[in-house]
Formats: structure tokens, C-alpha cells, sequence
């Protein structure tokens, strides 16, 4: 790169140059491509959805008693179709009222298919052997992109006889591979855009600026730049103009090494716990015992002699209480600054479970030792 000499000796190439060589140190480190870590402005899904009929059940549809929003849709299909259908008579168990869902792709252009999501709106047992009949997809606007029609796949299944039941998966939620044509198409030209916005799927200041020096350090200037944590705003140079595909395409597959807060996310419900690498605490002793109490009932049945004429048959309770105290635990003294790999390490050390581990980080939280945020899901 030829840099132009000015007065005071400072350059564009000089800039250009040092923001090169920050990008080309971390380069060593870079671990992901851009397009798994930002969205690209305008490329995104919309969600659509829908109300129909699936119909074909083997009597496991909706009950059109308790379902009136079920009668009424039937009744109004039959009566597009030509056919009378309001009386107190129409009874059937082979008809469901269902929900349809699916995601337009961007840039879907009309003609071509998508899947879609079918479920039950009632009290259907199974839509197993269902056919959707032709229902509209709307979106937020209120207009309709896709329509959808076919038979319904589903994944479970469900039985029952006189003294038992078996369910496997969910019957009532069911899929139509490419179920939907789409109708209509949502506008949108790259070409026309003379600049776009990267949405950082994670905000973060740091990694917001790296994805910009390494795109200013892949153009050979100063065409983007963080407006905020969560965006960045490039600049379509002028040897990409009319052709903002090829930068998208060669912009994603820079790579950047992403930085996160330090976090642990914990799920108290299935006791999963996940810390990140940059978790560190202060120094604090800590110690885990556990008091358990076991109460075992056993009732016995205590009846007379035979050929008795007094006395009678009866149960008597038998209670069984045992008190179980820990009294291996120990007093553990974590180190300041001590890494993920040693806090895991040392409560390891002290026979702490998932659950008794989750009670110790949030303790330890309130305590002001550890350096990281608790994300209860």
C-alpha cells in the first residue's frame, strides 16, 4: 500500500495500514466467520400463519360440541361448496380445527414451496392420516403470501384400550414438506443499497469493532464502522457498487474473534449449568454438606386368629426414619482470580452435584465474589 504524504505526516494509507496490521495480530486467534455472527440488513425470515381444516381422521378429531369454532368452519366449507349443512344433525369426529405456521425464506419468489407447521386447535387426539385443506398463510401485514394443502406427517402416535394408554411424541403437531406455495413476494433490491447494517446476533462493543477493522482492512478503506454494540454500518465501495451480493459474499467469510461478558446461564428446572471462559472469582472459602432424612413407610396387616370370633382385620402403620449427616465435607479456600477450569476443579473436589452447585454459584454471586452475571432460565 503507497501512502500519500501530507503536511503533517499523518495519511489515510497510514491508518489504513495500522488498522491491517491490528486485524492481521488477531488473526492468529479468529475463530469465526462473520456470517455466523451478524445478520445482514434485509436478509431475514418472516413468519406466517393460517387457520384451516384437517379432514380424513380417523375418528380422532375434534368433538364439534365443545368445539365451536370447529362447527362453524365446517359448516361455512360445506356451504362455499354448495352444500346445506345447518342442523342440530351434523356429527362427525373426522374433522380438526388446526393452526398453520411457517417461515418465508428471503428473497422467496413466487411458485416455489416451503414447509409448514399444522396444530391442533381443539381437542383432537391424533391428526395421524389428516389432509389440510387449502388454507391461506398470512403475514403481520395482514396480506397473504402462501397457501398451503396436503397430508399431514406426523411424527407420534397414540393408543388406548380398556386399561392402558401408550403416547409416543406428539400426535397432535404435524408437518406438510414443501405444503406451501408461495403467492406473493416481498420486494427488496441489494442492488440499490448504497450502504448496509451487520446486526450482531450477541452485542458487544469489542466484537462490533473487530468485525469493522477486519472488513476496513479487507476493502482497503474506511467503509465501516460501529454505530453501536449490536451494529455495524459498511459502506459499499466503489468497485462493488450495483454488485452488493459479491461484497456480502466475501465480507461473511471474514473471520473475527467474537468476545463475550462473563456469564453463567443456569436451567434450575433440568439442572444444566453453563459458565464461560471468562468467569473469575475473588477469594472465598466455601463448604457443602448435606442432612438427609429417609422416612420409609411399610404397613403391615394385622388380622385374629383363624376361627377367632373376636378381633378384627386391620392395618397397622411401621414408620422407618433415618437421619443421614454428611460429615466428609470440608471447608475449600478458592484463590482470587482463579479460571473456569479451576472452579470447576475445586468444587469437583468437594463431591458437589449439579443442583448443590447452582445454590453455591448464586451464593457466591450474592456474596460479591464472583465476577460474571447468573442468567436464570
Amino acid at each position: 500500500m503507497i501512502a500519500k504524504r501530507t503536511m503533517n505526516g499523518f495519511t489515510t494509507g497510514v491508518i489504513l495500514a495500522a488498522a491491517f496490521l491490528i486485524y492481521a495480530a488477531g488473526g492468529a486467534q479468529a475463530q469465526s466467520r462473520i456470517k455466523d455472527i451478524v445478520e445482514f440488513e434485509g436478509v431475514r425470515d418472516n413468519m406466517l400463519v393460517g387457520y384451516g381444516l384437517v379432514v380424513g381422521l380417523d375418528g380422532t378429531g375434534d368433538d364439534l360440541d365443545s368445539a365451536p369454532f370447529t362447527r362453524e368452519s365446517l359448516i361455512g366449507m360445506l356451504q362455499r361448496l354448495g352444500i346445506s349443512a345447518r342442523d342440530d344433525d351434523l356429527d362427525t369426529n373426522n374433522v380438526a380445527a388446526v393452526m398453520v405456521t411457517a417461515n418465508l425464506p428471503p428473497f422467496s419468489r413466487q411458485g416455489s414451496r416451503i414447509d409448514v407447521t399444522v396444530s391442533a386447535l381443539g381437542d383432537s387426539d391424533s391428526l395421524l392420516g389428516g389432509t389440510l385443506l387449502v388454507t391461506p398463510l398470512l403475514a403481520a401485514d395482514g396480506e397473504v403470501y402462501a397457501v398451503s394443502q396436503g397430508p399431514v406427517a406426523i411424527g407420534g402416535f397414540s393408543a388406548k384400550g380398556e386399561g392402558e394408554s401408550v403416547t409416543k411424541g406428539v400426535p397432535t403437531t404435524g408437518r406438510i414438506p414443501n405444503g406451501a406455495i408461495i403467492e406473493r413476494e416481498i420486494e427488496f433490491d441489494l442492488r440499490e443499497l448504497g450502504s448496509v447494517k451487520l446486526s450482531l446476533r450477541n452485542p458487544d462493543f469489542t466484537t462490533a469493532r473487530r468485525v469493522a477493522q477486519a472488513i476496513n482492512a479487507f476493502t482497503g478503506e474506511l467503509s465501516a464502522r460501529s454505530i453501536d454494540p449490536a451494529t455495524v454500518q459498511m459502506t459499499v465501495p466503489r468497485r462493488y457498487q450495483g454488485n452488493v451480493v459479491a461484497l456480502m459474499t466475501d465480507v461473511e467469510q471474514l473471520r473475527v474473534k467474537s468476545d463475550q461478558i462473563a456469564r453463567v446461564v443456569i436451567d434450575e428446572r433440568s439442572g444444566v449449568i453453563v459458565i464461560g471462559e471468562n468467569v473469575r472469582i475473588s477469594t472465598v472459602a466455601i463448604a457443602q454438606g448435606n442432612l438427609t432424612i429417609r422416612i420409609t413407610e411399610t404397613p403391615q396387616v394385622s388380622q385374629p386368629a383363624p376361627f377367632s370370633n373376636t378381633g378384627e382385620t386391620t392395618t397397622v402403620p411401621r414408620t422407618d426414619i433415618e437421619v443421614e449427616e454428611n460429615s466428609d465435607s470440608r471447608l475449600a479456600v478458592l484463590p482470587a482470580g482463579i479460571t473456569l477450569e479451576e472452579l470447576v476443579n475445586g468444587l469437583n473436589s468437594l463431591g458437589v452435584g449439579p443442583r448443590d452447585l447452582i445454590t453455591i454459584l448464586q451464593t457466591i454471586k450474592a456474596s460479591g465474589a464472583l465476577q460474571a452475571d447468573i442468567e436464570l432460565l
